[in-house]
């Protein structure tokens, strides 16, 4: 396999476990002030992802760094067309992480609603733009010859980029949500129950409607394997919510994480070789070719990553371990 194609797949699955991972933790994110009804409450959803949110995140910033080293003209054109969503998204992963931090700084009502509204918007927002950026790219935005992006913010919102972040929004709601029915007890795991079933209704109709649109706006169904993952992503998404119907909580869980795995497949299958796509001319599409490091650039990452990436996953897979067992009021500090 040439390293251009094998850096390409290994950008794909840190998408995969960014979006996988970070997913329920938006979600959860979204859902605190809904689901919470008092103080120990919104604290009990919050220690569900305390230990883990962070590490999450950090497959954001490798995807990240992953695709600065592999695919530099990619990084440039992406970053700098995307500026503004990109700043928008930052400021509320800060405002969010921030809250986790210091929401129980202060015993205040007042301090402590206003630091949970910030949360929720910190994890709807990122939620919101992530399938917006995702759209785009398959999409196609204003690229010139020189590799650059020509448009303006508002270029990067249309009716399809849109219900690409609703749909997002609503299926990262969803995984939250039944997440939080794996880890909390007694009556906010059956709120968080209804809360799933209430957000899938709305993500499915969402997700068929960017289905639609994604065959009519774009050329990812040209590639079969591509339709398939995305067609088998909605089936994973009907049995995920089926199986919250018939409490089969664990699998329901497993389920729309298959979705979301399956879904981002479908996005990067659907542009491959290409990673973004030129609205002004095809010839002007960054592709794993035109937009890649050198040879031995890759070559050293590749060692890099193979080395590397095996411990982080140890590690987090552990931490996963450690901090299995459901949260609930006995396990706060006060």
């Amino acid at each position: 396999m040439e390293l251009t194609v094998l850096w390409f797949v290994l950008l794909t699955v840190l998408f995969i476990g960014f979006f996988f991972l970070e997913g329920f933790d938006y979600g959860v994110g979204i859902l605190l002030p809904f689901l919470g009804r008092d103080d120990t409450e919104r604290r009990i959803i919050i220690n569900t992802i305390g230990p883990v949110w962070d590490g999450n995140e950090v497959w954001m910033i490798t995807a990240g760094g992953a695709m600065f080293a592999a695919f530099p003209h990619m990084y440039a054109t992406l970053f700098s067309g995307f500026y503004l969503a990109l700043f928008l998204m930052l400021a509320a992963l800060i405002a969010r992480g921030v809250g986790f931090e210091f929401r129980s700084k202060l015993p205040s009502p007042v301090w402590r609603s206003t630091w949970d509204w910030l949360i929720c918007a910190g994890s709807l927002i990122p939620a919101l733009l992530w399938g917006v950026a995702v759209t785009n790219l398959i999409r196609g935005v204003p690229i010139n010859a020189q590799m650059q992006y020509t448009g303006t913010f508002f270029d990067l919102l249309s009716p399809y980029t849109l219900v690409g972040g609703a749909a997002f929004l609503l299926v990262f709601t969803f995984h939250g949500a039944v997440y939080l029915t794996l880890k909390t007890e007694s009556d906010m795991a059956l709120r968080a129950r209804q809360a799933a079933l209430k957000a899938g209704v709305l993500a499915a109709v969402c997700c068929l409607i960017l289905v639609g649109l994604t065959y009519t706006n774009t050329d990812l169904f040209r590639s079969t394997g591509a339709g398939i993952s995305l067609w088998s992503a909605v089936a994973a998404f009907v049995i995920s919510y089926l199986l919250v119907v018939r409490r089969r909580l664990g699998w329901a869980f497993a389920s729309s994480g298959l979705t979301i795995a399956l879904t981002t497949v479908a996005f990067f299958w659907g542009l491959f070789p290409r990673l973004m796509v030129s609205s002004s001319n095809p010839a002007w599409n960054l592709t794993i070719y035109n937009s890649s490091s050198s040879p031995y650039t890759l070559k050293i990452m590749t060692i890099a990553a193979l080395t590397l990436v095996p411990v982080i996953l140890a590690y987090q897979g552990w931490t996963y371990w450690v901090f299995r067992r459901r949260v609930s009021g006995k396990h706060l500090e006060y």
